[in-house]
C-alpha cells in the first residue's frame, strides 16, 4: 500500500490514538479519522512492565495496515525495544518511538529503527528533563513529550510539561536539529493551543476525539484552536 504523504509538509499535524477506539471496529474507527483529515494513526504499544497496562502488539499492526494509508505511529512503551523493533517494522511502522529509560542501549535502538527504513523518535516522560537526552537529539525525526505519565488513556494534562516543550523547541533551533515535536496525554482545544504556543507541531488526541458524539468536529475544533 502506498502510504499518504499529502500532509507531510503540513505545518501542524493531528494524529488519533487508537487507544480510545472502539478494540472491536478499529478498522471503521481509523477509516473515520482519516476521513476526517488525521495525518497519523498513532498506535499505543504497552507491554504491562514499562508501563502497567497491556495494548496492542506488532500483528495488530500488521492487521491495520492494509485498512490506512496514513503512516502509522508506533509508540513503544515496553521494556528492551531493541528486541521489537523489527517485529513492528516488517508489519508497517512508518514511525517507532521509543524511552530511553527502557534500554541501556538507546543509540543502537534507534540506529536499528533507522536501519529498518523507519522513522525513529524519543519519548520523554513527565519526570525525564529533555536536558537528559542532548546526546540523541541531533539523530531523530521526533521528540515526544508526554504530557500525562504513560500508561493509560484519558489522563488530565501537566501543565508543567509546557516548558520541557519549550526546551525542546529551544534546542532545536538552536543545534539546527529537524525534529518534530509531538504531544501526547490530556490534549484538547486549550491545552493544543498552549502546546503549539509552546513549540509543538504533532498532536496526539484519543479520548477527546474518539470518546465524543462527533468525532469529526472534535478534529475540526482542535485543528482550529492550533491554526
Amino acid at each position: 500500500m502506498t502510504i499518504n504523504i499529502r500532509n507531510e509538509d503540513k505545518k501542524m499535524k493531528l494524529a488519533p490514538s487508537i487507544l480510545s477506539a472502539d478494540f472491536a471496529n478499529l478498522a471503521r474507527d481509523i477509516q473515520l479519522v482519516e476521513d476526517g483529515g488525521a495525518d497519523y494513526i498513532h498506535v499505543d504499544v504497552m507491554d504491562g512492565h514499562f508501563v502497567p497496562n497491556i495494548t496492542f502488539g506488532a500483528d495488530t499492526v500488521a492487521a491495520i495496515r492494509p485498512v490506512t494509508k496514513l503512516p502509522l505511529d508506533c509508540h513503544l512503551m515496553v521494556e528492551y525495544p531493541e528486541n521489537y523493533i523489527k517485529q513492528f517494522a516488517a508489519a508497517g511502522a512508518d514511525i517507532i518511538t521509543v524511552h530511553p529509560e527502557s534500554t541501556p542501549h538507546i543509540h543502537r535502538v534507534i540506529q536499528l529503527i533507522k536501519d529498518q527504513g523507519v522513522k525513529a523518535g524519543i519519548a520523554v516522560n513527565p519526570g525525564t528533563p529533555i536536558e537528559s537526552m542532548i546526546h540523541i537529539l541531533g539523530v531523530i525525526d521526533l521528540v515526544l513529550v508526554m504530557t500525562v505519565n504513560p500508561g493509560y488513556g484519558g489522563q488530565s494534562f501537566i501543565p508543567e510539561m509546557l516548558k520541557k516543550i519549550k526546551k525542546a523547541k529551544e534546542i532545536k533551533d538552536r543545534e539546527g536539529y529537524t525534529y518534530e515535536i509531538q504531544v501526547d496525554g490530556g490534549i484538547g482545544e486549550q491545552t493544543a493551543k498552549q502546546c503549539k504556543e509552546a513549540g509543538a507541531t504533532v498532536f496526539v488526541a484519543g479520548s477527546y476525539i474518539y470518546n465524543a458524539e462527533d468525532p469529526l468536529n472534535q478534529m475540526a475544533l482542535l485543528m482550529d484552536a492550533v491554526k
